[in-house]
């Protein structure tokens, strides 16, 4: 498999109608699509149009037959059992096909077809002895993956976003919340009169009022923006979506650092908080998403303890303590914002500054510590990257809930445990440079070093609907902290886990706009990374300084969508596929409709379907970010150029947590991005 292959149409998730109620909105959007390559589109060839006008004489195409989907459910579902209900909708921003889910490329056709189409479609390899699976392990015309040499591009979408976008979260209604700390006074955006100031108790004098929005939606599609009310301080907070789409949000400086509060996907809506539900200041926490939907946010400055997010309005007595994260503090500390992730056993993997533990959070004890990770300090300030590699689920036979499914974390960049020291007096040492690569579920496991292209402290890595990993954002000098690093990293690099030890990195497209201190990235439904924010200043300032106040919002168009490949691209036939499916279950089969613009055929092995849950992004870490690559089987036509495939959703939340999730269909000749739908699931 190669990274650098066709990817589907694009889409969002949600309507992308304006929301009503804005005030002070903007809509600045400026196409700057930098070394994207301007290339003719190619029809079909004559050959295919003739094997496309035969198979339709022949009666391949079914004459709109559509089978029944109405599988059954896993009989061995457990009491995690919930349902997940498919919300699909459409987009209706004129730059997409508004089209919402992405299909692949087909590969054979149903059984009911194989004997009339066979002579014309196939060389009988993989036909005649797979009567219980439609899916062979050959197939005719099997091509090799689309290559291609494009290096991503980059579009500017907004010159004024409004505020700096210290943290990053997308909705299900195409839609991203973007909102910074409250104390460095005034944005680029006030709040409406109708919704009127917020009393800031820090503020000097008798005047207290704070006019100035702190918070914004930012429409994906269209750019514009609508101030949002946060009333108590966000400033280095944390935060995870809910099963239910609401953004649960934790923690933060003074008033805020003891507080939940919780946004909800509407036109609208605004924030809603709780000032006192944890025992301790949670500022520079990690907050995890627990198989059962609570939330467990881990340390904090000087706190090394965790707690368990309350119900509204309740509060935590007292929290539990973690005496690993005194153990990890050193002079500059490195060890805020402790990387966090679910593993598929149950267990949290903790890592802080250059250690980590298994917690399980059933027990509240440490089971497991990892052996030392070497190359220097990865957590605030020293800021390195981290994320939890795809979970493969379509390897050997379905997956029950009891067999343990190995999990990996992939750790890179961060600083020198004294870099922050030196910068403080004005000396910049180069971040780091090296990768670390940990089977979390293995009892005997211990890091496998790599090397990156170069050098990157407080970047953005994020999981990809290929599968492969984006790396950007960041500085080459340095650490986190207010004016602590130099050098901009302008140069996004991808990483491909299945390949070969060093041929994994990519070297893409640069940006020309610095992403240092408080910057942030996302991916977006339609496969385009969001990014926004930096901000080095204690304050918004745009002048006089090296890295002016950063308001300006990038989409960066990863390999997957050069515009070459778009004649491969497979697409979701939106009337075929509404209303099939209403709800999945935990372990249940679900099915996918698609269409595709070609003919042609591929194994049906290398046809994958991935889960992507969207996390919550700040200072370099992406919080509760998880993709799966789900089994899958029963692939078949079911109309002329129609095609339908069956998935196994996962059978437990430890390898999936509940929630909006998003979908995406590949195969080896075209990797799609991510879908249009998710999954919602509910008790």
């Amino acid at each position: 498999m190669n990274s650098n292959s066709c990817n589907g149409e694009s889409s969002g998730l949600g309507s992308s109608s304006s929301s009503g109620g804005r005030s002070g909105s903007t809509k600045n959007r400026k196409n700057n699509y930098s070394g994207k390559p301007r290339q003719p589109q190619r029809g079909l060839g004559v050959a295919q149009l003739e094997q496309m006008r035969l198979h339709n004489q022949l009666g391949c195409g079914g004459g709109g037959f559509l089978p029944s989907i109405n599988s059954s459910l896993n009989s061995s579902l457990n009491k995690e059992d919930v349902r997940m209900e498919l919300a699909i909708s459409s987009s209706s921003s004129a730059s997409s096909s508004s089209l919402l889910f992405y299909g692949f490329h087909p590969n054979i056709m149903d059984s009911m077809y194989k004997k009339r189409c066979k002579d014309l479609f196939s060389d009988s390899k993989g036909w005649s002895n797979n009567n219980s699976n439609p899916i062979p392990d050959r197939g005719l015309w099997k091509r090799p993956e689309f290559e291609t040499d494009y290096k991503g591009g980059w579009e500017l979408v907004s010159e004024n976003s409004g505020v700096s976008a210290m943290h990053l979260v997308i909705f299900n209604n195409n839609k991203a919340i973007m909102f910074d700390a409250t104390v460095f006074g005034p944005s680029q955006i006030k709040l409406p009169a109708e919704v009127g100031c917020r009393i800031d108790p820090t503020m000097k004098g008798t005047n207290k009022e704070d006019c100035w929005a702190h918070a914004v939606e930012f429409d994906i599609d269209t750019a514009e923006i609508r101030p949002l009310k946060v009333l108590t301080d966000t400033w280095c907070s944390s935060g995870a979506v809910s099963a239910n789409g609401t953004l649960v949000q934790t923690g933060g400086w003074n008033d805020g650092g003891k507080g939940v509060r919780y946004l909800t996907p509407c036109p609208t809506c605004d924030w809603l908080e709780y000032t006192t539900a944890f025992s301790a200041q949670r500022w520079y926490a990690t907050q995890q998403i627990l198989p059962d939907g609570s939330f467990i946010v881990i340390g904090g400055r000087r706190q090394f303890s965790y707690e368990y997010v309350p119900k509204p309005g309740q509060s935590n007595p007292t929290s539990f303590r973690l005496p690993f994260l005194r153990e990890t503090t050193d002079e500059v500390e490195n060890n805020l914002y402790p990387f966090v992730h679910l593993s598929t056993d149950g267990n949290l993997f903790v890592f802080a500054n250059n250690r980590s533990i298994l917690l399980d959070p059933r027990t509240n004890s440490v089971v497991k510590e990892f052996p030392v990770l070497p190359g220097g300090s990865r957590n605030y300030p020293a800021s390195g990257m981290s994320v939890l590699l795809p979970i493969k689920l379509n390897r050997g036979r379905r997956r029950s809930a009891s067999r343990l499914i190995p999990a990996q974390v992939l750790i890179c960049g961060g600083a020198s445990s004294i870099s922050a020291k030196f910068a403080a007096n004005g000396t910049y040492l180069p971040a780091v440079s090296n990768c670390g690569r940990l089977t979390i579920t293995d009892p005997n496991s211990n890091w496998i070093m790599e090397q990156m292209p170069f050098p990157r402290v407080m970047g953005d890595m994020l999981n990809l609907p290929t599968g492969d990993i984006l790396m950007l954002n960041g500085a080459s000098h340095g650490t986190s902290g207010w004016n602590f690093a130099r050098e901009p990293a302008l140069t996004p690099v991808l990483y491909n886990p299945r390949k070969p030890r060093k041929q994994r990195f990519t070297v893409l497209a640069p940006t020309t706009i610095p992403r240092m201190y408080h910057s942030t990235a996302a991916v977006l439904p339609d496969g385009k990374i969001l990014v926004a924010g930096s901000n080095t200043n204690t304050a918004y300032n745009f002048t006089g300084v090296r890295y002016p106040t950063e308001l300006r919002v990038e989409k960066f168009w990863p390999p997957y969508l050069d515009h070459f490949l778009d004649q491969h691209r497979p697409q979701i036939v939106p009337g075929l596929f509404t209303g099939l499916v209403s709800e999945v279950r935990y372990g249940q089969d679900f099915q996918v409709q698609f269409s595709l613009p070609e003919l042609g055929l591929v194994d049906g092995g290398d046809i994958i379907v991935t889960m992507y849950a969207p996390p919550f992004t700040t200072h370099g870490y992406s919080m509760n970010q998880r993709l799966l690559v789900l089994r899958t089987m029963d692939f078949s036509l079911i109309a002329p150029m129609m095609y339908q495939i069956t998935a196994v959703a996962p059978p437990t939340g430890w390898w999936h947590r509940r929630g909006i999730i998003w979908c995406s269909l590949s195969t080896a000749a075209c990797r799609a991005r991510e879908s249009g739908f998710g999954f919602s699931s509910s008790d």
